[in-house]
């Protein structure tokens, strides 16, 4: 059985939610690059190609549960996101 870092596992966690990059790295506190990132390397751990097929395997494989709520240590303290120049609530 492979084994995802919490990082890789909650990001395609919330890849099997529906969201895309840029709200996992909203929701994260990372950037939608590190989010693809940790994406990418997912796919290579369960050897396939697309994001989808990293979904599937990982459910396959019973890897995939909800997150574990993040504590206060380690999250980071980033500004409120904007979308097309206008504040949005986190």
């Amino acid at each position: 059985m492979t084994l995802l870092t919490e990082r890789q596992h909650d990001c395609l966690y919330w890849a099997a939610q529906g969201k895309t990059s840029w709200e996992i790295g909203c929701i994260l506190g990372i950037s939608e690059r590190t989010a693809n990132f940790h994406i990418s390397n997912t796919c290579d751990k369960l050897a396939v190609r697309t994001r989808q097929a990293a979904i599937t395997a990982a459910m396959s494989q019973a890897l995939l549960s909800p997150p574990r709520p993040a504590s206060a240590t380690t999250t980071k303290s980033h500004p409120t996101a904007r979308v097309h120049g206008r504040r949005t609530r986190k």
